[in-house]
């Protein structure tokens, strides 16, 4: 993974108004590595009751998207930033509320014990990896969205889970760069 990160073209937006960043966070668990999602609460402003990835705006404090990413992972889940090995940085991305988001992946410890922040996060969700080829778990949908016409929006389906929106986007990201079928700078940009 760390060399598939390591041996591409990054693409990076120019800076919009809130800068931000997310860890997609990788673990091992029963031999085999899984991808740490959260569902968030209910009663947030933005993303209410949607899966996510932990991140969030970048602080004056913070050094870089790592740095954003890490501090937000520890608020939300409790993983500390020096448990975390990072990977490398996929394309950024922009949110519908305005925001350039960096993802930056990251692998922590196997067993590691989690401690939620109930006030954002309703519960976590542990999905393994090769989950995502499986057939069925995948689908596109094309909308149109402010003048975009046809613009993709990626759904990925586990359990009762639908992950979709900016977190879909950014795995898959991941998943291309992972499985050597990227095609650099295509779809990088969120409506």
């Amino acid at each position: 993974m760390k060399t598939s990160l390591a041996a591409r073209r990054r693409v990076a937006m120019e800076a919009g108004p809130v800068p931000a960043a997310v860890l997609l966070p990788l673990f091992m668990k029963n031999g085999e590595y899984h991808i740490l999602f959260t569902k968030r609460t209910t009663h947030l402003t933005h993303h209410s009751g949607e899966i996510s990835f932990p991140g969030g705006r970048c602080e004056p404090s913070d050094r870089d998207s790592a740095d954003t990413a890490t501090r937000e992972a520890w608020e939300e889940v409790g993983i500390d930033p020096a448990d975390v090995e990072i990977l490398g940085e996929l394309d950024d991305c922009h949110s519908i509320h305005n925001y350039l988001v960096t993802p930056v992946v990251g692998i922590f410890p196997e067993n590691y014990v989690l401690t939620v922040n109930d006030a954002e996060i309703e519960r976590l969700i542990e999905v393994p990896l090769s989950h995502f080829s499986e057939p069925g778990v995948y689908r596109v949908e094309y909308w149109d969205h402010k003048g975009i016409k046809n613009y993709p929006m990626y759904f990925y389906l586990y359990g009762d889970d639908e992950i979709w929106g900016l977190t879909a986007r950014i795995l898959k990201n991941f998943l291309d760069v992972l499985w050597g079928v990227e095609q650099a700078g295509e779809e990088s940009e969120q409506f």
